[in-house]
Protein backbone atom coordinates (compact mmCIF):
# COMPACT_ATOMS: atom_id res chain seq x y z
CA UNK A 1 0.00 0.00 0.00
CA UNK A 2 1.15 3.69 -0.64
CA UNK A 3 1.84 5.39 2.49
CA UNK A 4 0.75 8.52 1.25
CA UNK A 5 -2.37 7.52 -0.45
CA UNK A 6 -3.54 4.48 0.90
CA UNK A 7 -3.38 3.11 -3.12
CA UNK A 8 -1.84 -0.26 -3.85
CA UNK A 9 1.76 -0.70 -4.98
CA UNK A 10 1.09 -4.40 -5.39
CA UNK A 11 0.64 -5.14 -9.49
CA UNK A 12 3.94 -4.95 -10.76
CA UNK A 13 5.23 -7.97 -8.37
CA UNK A 14 1.53 -9.55 -8.13
CA UNK A 15 2.32 -9.86 -12.14
CA UNK A 16 5.34 -11.12 -11.83
CA UNK A 17 4.54 -13.86 -9.19
CA UNK A 18 1.74 -14.74 -11.24
CA UNK A 19 4.16 -14.94 -14.62
CA UNK A 20 6.30 -17.14 -12.39
CA UNK A 21 3.74 -19.63 -11.14
CA UNK A 22 1.99 -20.21 -15.08
CA UNK A 23 5.56 -21.11 -16.52
CA UNK A 24 6.36 -23.17 -13.24
CA UNK A 25 2.90 -24.64 -13.21
CA UNK A 26 3.19 -25.30 -17.02
CA UNK A 27 6.55 -27.07 -16.92
CA UNK A 28 5.14 -29.36 -14.07
CA UNK A 29 2.44 -30.09 -16.74
CA UNK A 30 5.26 -30.89 -19.28
CA UNK A 31 6.94 -33.15 -17.13
CA UNK A 32 3.93 -35.63 -17.08
CA UNK A 33 2.87 -37.56 -14.24
CA UNK A 34 0.34 -35.24 -12.46
CA UNK A 35 2.68 -33.23 -11.41
CA UNK A 36 0.76 -30.11 -11.84
CA UNK A 37 -1.65 -31.60 -9.79
CA UNK A 38 0.80 -32.44 -7.08
CA UNK A 39 1.77 -28.57 -7.33
CA UNK A 40 -1.86 -27.46 -6.92
CA UNK A 41 -2.59 -29.46 -4.00
CA UNK A 42 0.79 -28.24 -2.28
CA UNK A 43 -0.35 -24.91 -3.10
CA UNK A 44 -3.73 -25.38 -1.41
CA UNK A 45 -2.50 -27.09 1.51
CA UNK A 46 -0.18 -23.72 2.36
CA UNK A 47 -2.74 -21.77 1.52
CA UNK A 48 -4.68 -23.05 4.36
CA UNK A 49 -1.81 -22.85 6.76
CA UNK A 50 -0.94 -19.04 5.77
CA UNK A 51 -4.75 -17.30 4.83
CA UNK A 52 -5.47 -17.24 8.96
CA UNK A 53 -1.89 -15.97 9.97
CA UNK A 54 -1.82 -13.42 6.82
CA UNK A 55 -6.14 -12.55 7.51
CA UNK A 56 -4.71 -11.56 11.20
CA UNK A 57 -1.53 -10.06 10.18
CA UNK A 58 -3.48 -7.81 7.90
CA UNK A 59 -6.11 -7.19 10.93
CA UNK A 60 -2.75 -5.86 13.12
CA UNK A 61 -1.44 -3.79 10.53
CA UNK A 62 -5.17 -2.05 10.09
CA UNK A 63 -5.74 -1.84 13.85
CA UNK A 64 -2.40 0.24 13.91
CA UNK A 65 -3.50 2.60 11.61
CA UNK A 66 -6.75 3.27 12.84
CA UNK A 67 -5.81 3.27 16.53
CA UNK A 68 -2.44 5.33 16.96
CA UNK A 69 -2.89 8.98 16.38
CA UNK A 70 -0.34 10.55 14.05
CA UNK A 71 0.99 12.87 17.32
CA UNK A 72 1.99 9.40 18.90
CA UNK A 73 3.78 7.95 16.34
CA UNK A 74 5.48 11.14 15.41
CA UNK A 75 6.58 11.43 19.18
CA UNK A 76 7.79 8.16 19.85
CA UNK A 77 9.17 6.52 15.86
CA UNK A 78 8.71 9.46 13.95
CA UNK A 79 10.93 11.49 12.11
CA UNK A 80 11.06 13.62 14.94
CA UNK A 81 11.54 11.03 17.62
CA UNK A 82 15.28 10.80 16.33
CA UNK A 83 17.77 8.07 18.25
CA UNK A 84 14.69 7.24 20.42
CA UNK A 85 12.64 5.91 17.63
CA UNK A 86 15.12 4.33 15.83
CA UNK A 87 15.71 2.37 19.52
CA UNK A 88 12.02 1.63 19.46
CA UNK A 89 11.89 0.59 15.69
CA UNK A 90 15.28 -1.88 15.90
CA UNK A 91 13.96 -3.53 19.48
CA UNK A 92 10.27 -3.97 18.02
CA UNK A 93 11.75 -5.38 14.62
CA UNK A 94 14.01 -7.77 16.70
CA UNK A 95 11.32 -9.06 18.31
CA UNK A 96 8.03 -9.15 15.97
CA UNK A 97 7.06 -12.71 15.66
CA UNK A 98 6.67 -14.34 12.79
CA UNK A 99 8.24 -14.00 9.02
CA UNK A 100 7.33 -11.39 6.43
CA UNK A 101 3.79 -12.46 5.99
CA UNK A 102 3.34 -10.76 9.81
CA UNK A 103 6.16 -8.06 10.04
CA UNK A 104 5.84 -6.69 7.06
CA UNK A 105 2.13 -5.41 6.89
CA UNK A 106 2.85 -4.58 10.82
CA UNK A 107 5.56 -2.51 9.20
CA UNK A 108 3.31 -0.79 6.78
CA UNK A 109 0.87 0.10 9.21
CA UNK A 110 3.56 1.82 11.03
CA UNK A 111 4.49 3.55 8.11
CA UNK A 112 1.72 4.44 7.10
CA UNK A 113 0.65 5.81 10.58
CA UNK A 114 3.36 7.96 10.07
CA UNK A 115 6.54 6.44 11.15
CA UNK A 116 10.11 7.98 10.08
CA UNK A 117 12.22 6.52 7.16
CA UNK A 118 15.30 5.75 9.97
CA UNK A 119 12.68 3.99 12.37
CA UNK A 120 11.65 1.51 9.59
CA UNK A 121 14.74 0.84 8.34
CA UNK A 122 15.68 0.08 12.01
CA UNK A 123 12.62 -2.05 12.53
CA UNK A 124 13.23 -4.58 9.26
CA UNK A 125 16.85 -4.70 9.87
CA UNK A 126 16.41 -5.47 13.67
CA UNK A 127 13.86 -7.94 12.18
CA UNK A 128 16.22 -9.41 9.91
CA UNK A 129 18.98 -9.63 11.63
CA UNK A 130 18.03 -9.79 15.25
CA UNK A 131 15.51 -12.28 14.82
CA UNK A 132 15.10 -12.72 18.45
CA UNK A 133 11.78 -15.43 17.49
CA UNK A 134 14.41 -17.76 15.29
CA UNK A 135 16.99 -18.08 18.20
CA UNK A 136 15.88 -21.17 19.52
CA UNK A 137 15.73 -22.89 16.19
CA UNK A 138 19.37 -21.38 15.13
CA UNK A 139 20.39 -22.81 18.71
CA UNK A 140 19.05 -25.65 18.43
CA UNK A 141 20.43 -26.53 14.68
CA UNK A 142 23.70 -24.56 15.04
CA UNK A 143 24.70 -23.92 18.65
CA UNK A 144 25.00 -21.31 20.98
CA UNK A 145 28.17 -20.45 19.74
CA UNK A 146 27.87 -20.00 16.47
CA UNK A 147 24.30 -18.07 17.31
CA UNK A 148 25.97 -15.71 19.55
CA UNK A 149 28.69 -15.36 17.27
CA UNK A 150 26.37 -14.15 14.69
CA UNK A 151 24.31 -11.68 17.21
CA UNK A 152 27.61 -10.16 18.03
CA UNK A 153 28.55 -9.50 15.05
CA UNK A 154 25.10 -7.77 13.79
CA UNK A 155 24.18 -6.23 17.07
CA UNK A 156 24.87 -2.88 16.01
CA UNK A 157 23.51 -2.92 12.49
CA UNK A 158 19.91 -2.10 13.23
CA UNK A 159 20.62 1.01 14.80
CA UNK A 160 22.90 2.12 12.29
CA UNK A 161 21.42 1.81 9.28
CA UNK A 162 18.57 3.12 10.95
CA UNK A 163 20.46 6.56 11.54
CA UNK A 164 21.94 6.13 8.26
CA UNK A 165 18.42 6.22 6.48
CA UNK A 166 17.36 9.32 8.88
CA UNK A 167 20.36 11.41 7.74
CA UNK A 168 20.66 10.69 4.50
CA UNK A 169 17.08 9.69 3.13
CA UNK A 170 14.63 11.29 5.27
CA UNK A 171 14.04 13.79 2.42
CA UNK A 172 12.86 11.90 0.35
CA UNK A 173 9.17 11.98 0.31
CA UNK A 174 7.90 7.33 0.81
CA UNK A 175 4.63 6.88 -1.50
Amino acid sequence: MNAANGKTDMLLPTIIMAALAVILLLISYLKGGGQHITSLKISFRLLMSMLPLLIFALVVAGCIQSLLTKEFVAKWVGAESGLRGILLGTVAGGIAPGGPYVSLPVALGLLNSGAGIGTMVAFITGWSLWAISRIPLEVGVLGWRIVGIRLACTFFFPPIAGLLAQRFFSHIKIP
